[in-house]
Formats: structure tokens, C-alpha cells, sequence
């Protein structure tokens, strides 16, 4: 079993600071992060919508990247420029309006340089996954 390196606190704490545009504006909250997998939140706005009232893929895509970012932050610590070498995302069905949009991650690899994980985006309390992403995070060197 994986050990995280930063507390749920910690992962705020620096997610404020280092990454306010992404995490400061209170929709989206960190349920559960421990070094292999996360559980991410976002509250439901109208501003998720696109036309035809569904979910848009630019709020799922941004979701789902920042609960790679999440996971691999507490499996390495605060290494403010991990950053995204690859996403991609398959949509399933379609998101509800009225629903947050939940982001379950976990790391499928973690190396000393790249990290390789997968996330499903789920709509409400629905078992079903609205979307399916894969990411591949770059890691610094020390």
C-alpha cells in the first residue's frame, strides 16, 4: 500500500498557494487522497453546461487533470511542476445537470520521471461513469 507524503490539509494548504486559479475558488473540494488514489468533487454551476444542458468536456478534461495532479502531489509531495504530458478522455454517457461531478484517480504507475494514471468522472451518485481519462504526468528532476 502506497504511503501519501502530504496530508489532506497539506495538499490544501498548497494548492492555495501554488495553485489558487485551480483550487481557490471553492467548487472543488479533495474528499480523500492517500499516495495511489484521490476522490475530487466539483459542486454543480450552470457554468458546467454546455448547450443541450449536459456536462461540458472542458469541465471533465480540467476535472480529471486536476485529480492526476491531486494523486501524484500526495504520492511525491509538493512538487509544484509535475505537469501533464498527456490526457486523454473517452465520454460515455451524458453528465446530469443539477449533480456535482465527482473524480476518482489512482496511479497505475509511478516512476522517477513519468507517472501514468487513470480517472473516472461519475455524475451524482451514479455507479456509472460519465467519462474515462488516462494521464501521463511528468516529474522533475531534484
Amino acid at each position: 500500500m502506497a504511503i501519501a507524503k502530504m496530508s489532506l490539509a497539506e495538499l490544501e494548504k498548497f494548492l492555495h498557494v501554488e495553485f489558487p486559479q485551480a483550487f481557490s475558488g471553492g467548487d472543488i473540494s479533495i474528499e480523500s487522497a492517500d499516495g495511489a488514489s484521490c476522490l475530487l468533487r466539483q459542486r454543480y454551476s450552470d457554468q458546467m453546461l454546455r448547450p443541450g444542458g449536459t456536462i461540458s468536456g472542458p469541465t471533465l478534461m480540467a476535472l480529471a487533470d486536476f485529480a492526476m495532479y491531486v494523486v501524484l502531489l500526495s504520492a511525491i509531495g509538493p512538487v509544484g511542476l509535475a505537469v501533464t504530458t498527456n490526457l486523454n478522455i473517452n465520454f460515455l454517457r451524458r453528465g446530469q445537470p443539477g449533480q456535482d461531478v465527482l473524480a476518482a484517480a489512482r496511479l497505475l504507475k509511478l516512476g522517477k520521471r513519468l507517472a501514468v494514471g487513470e480517472i473516472d468522472l461519475l455524475s451524482g451518485t451514479s455507479a456509472d461513469p460519465i467519462a474515462h481519462a488516462t494521464s501521463t504526468y511528468s516529474i522533475p528532476s531534484a
